[in-house]
C-alpha cells in the first residue's frame, strides 16, 4: 500500500489574526458565504466584514442552525447559490465548521476554516462528521481536498472557556499513539494510504508540545491572554493534531469516544475528553510500559482531563452500558482493529474498567 498526506493549503496562527482574514482570501472569490453562529457573528461579525471589505469584498453571513445535519448542509449550499458566493467560510465550532466543508464540497467551492475554539482537531482535515437531528453522528464524509486556508487567532482562542482548551489538548493528545498504533499494523489512514514518516513526526510534536507547554497553555487562557505557550498548544491541538490524525490514523481511542454515545450519562462531555480516556484504555490494551502510562496520567491529571468514569459523568456504572460501548468499539467499522485484529469486545470492555482503576488510584496518590 502506497503511503499518503492530506493538509490544509495554507495555515495560519497569531493574535489579532482575524483582522487579516480578508487579506489572506484576496484571490479565492469576491462574495464570501459566512456560516456562524447568530453569537459568533455578534462577537467577530463586524471585523471580518471589515475585512473583507477593504479587499472590495462581500461577507454574506448565513445563521448556522447548531447541528450539522444533511439538512443544513444542503440549506446552507441553497443560500450559497441564492446569493452567488464564490467561497464558503465556517467560522465557530466543529459543527459549523463541518457543515462549511460538506456544503463546499458539495458545491466544489473553496473552503476557508476559522475556529473560535481549540476543542478539537477538525479545522486543518478533510473530513466532515455530519450527524442526525438527535445528536447521534450517521457520517463521516471524506471531502476531495482540505480547506484552502484554516484561520486561527489566538486572541479568540485565549478568550473562550478553558474547558474547550482542555478538551482540544484530550483530542491532540492521542494522535501520537493511535498514528503508532496504525505506524506499527500498516493500517490504511484517512489519506487513503499508510502513514507517512511526515505524519509520524508530526504527531510525536504534537505530543512534546502537549506535555511541556499544556499547563501553561491552561493558564493562559484563565488569564484570558495569547501566550508562547498558548500559541504552541493552539498548533499542536489545531495543525498537528489536524494532519497527524487524518494521515497517521486513528486507532482504540476514538473507536472508545464513539462509543460512549451509547452512554447518555456521558452526553455532557466533549469529544476531546472521551478520547482522552479513550486513549487510557488503548494504552491498557497495549500493556505501554509503566512510565508512558504516568507520563499521559500525570498530564491528565494537571489539566484536568477525565481519568475515571466518574470524571466523564458516569455516577452510577452499568455494566450493560459499558458493554455496549466496547461493542461500538468493536465493530468492523471502527478503527479499534488498526491496534490489533483480535481486539474483541470483552477485551474493550475488561479495558474500560482498568483504565477506571488506574485512573482512580492516580488521582488518589
Amino acid at each position: 500500500m502506497a503511503i499518503a498526506m492530506k493538509a490544509p493549503a495554507k495555515y495560519v496562527q497569531g493574535s489579532g489574526e482575524l483582522k487579516n482574514l480578508g487579506l489572506n482570501t484576496k484571490k479565492m472569490g469576491e462574495r464570501f458565504l459566512v456560516i456562524a453562529s447568530e453569537n459568533g457573528w455578534k462577537r467577530f461579525g463586524e471585523t471580518v466584514a471589515a475585512s473583507f471589505a477593504a479587499q472590495e469584498h462581500t461577507a454574506v453571513f448565513s445563521a448556522f442552525c447548531g447541528e450539522a445535519t444533511k439538512a443544513e448542509v444542503f440549506r446552507q449550499m441553497d443560500v450559497c447559490k441564492e446569493e452567488d458566493c464564490q467561497v464558503i467560510v465556517g467560522m465557530g465550532g466543529g459543527k459549523a465548521i463541518d457543515t462549511a466543508k460538506a456544503a463546499a464540497e458539495n458545491l466544489g467551492l473553496p473552503c476557508v476554516v476559522v475556529p473560535t475554539v481549540a476543542s478539537n482537531d477538525a479545522p486543518c482535515s478533510g473530513v466532515a462528521v455530519l450527524y442526525n437531528e438527535a445528536g447521534v453522528v450517521i457520517k463521516a464524509v471524506l471531502t476531495k481536498r482540505n480547506p484552502d486556508l484554516v484561520l486561527v487567532d489566538t486572541e479568540l482562542i485565549a478568550n473562550a472557556p478553558a474547558r474547550l482548551l482542555v478538551a482540544g489538548m484530550g483530542d491532540a493528545l492521542a494522535t501520537w499513539f493511535e498514528a503508532r498504533a496504525c505506524k506499527k499494523s500498516g493500517a490504511r489512514t484517512m489519506a487513503r494510504g499508510q502513514a507517512t514518516e511526515t505524519a509520524m513526526m508530526m504527531a510525536r510534536l504534537c505530543y512534546d508540545l502537549l506535555i511541556q507547554y499544556g499547563a501553561d497553555a491552561l493558564e493562559s487562557v484563565k488569564a484570558h491572554t495569547a501566550t508562547p505557550a498558548l500559541e504552541k498548544v493552539v498548533e499542536a491541538s489545531i495543525l498537528l493534531s489536524g494532519v497527524g490524525f487524518e494521515s497517521g490514523g486513528l486507532a482504540v481511542a476514538h473507536a472508545v469516544n464513539d462509543g460512549f454515545a451509547l452512554e447518555p450519562q456521558c452526553h455532557g462531555c466533549y469529544h476531546g475528553e472521551k478520547v482522552a480516556y479513550g486513549l487510557l484504555v488503548q494504552l491498557v490494551l497495549e500493556k505501554a510500559p509503566e512510565e508512558e502510562m504516568k507520563e499521559v496520567l500525570t498530564f491528565m491529571k494537571a489539566v484536568g482531563l477525565p481519568m475515571t468514569l466518574k470524571q466523564l459523568g458516569i455516577e452510577t456504572v452499568n455494566d450493560e452500558n459499558i458493554h455496549k460501548v466496547a461493542e461500538a468499539a468493536c465493530v468492523p467499522t471502527q478503527s479499534t482493529k488498526n491496534l490489533s485484529a483480535d481486539i474483541t469486545a470483552d477485551d474493550v470492555y475488561a479495558a474500560i474498567y482498568e483504565a477506571d482503576r488506574i485512573g482512580s488510584a492516580f488521582l488518589n496518590d
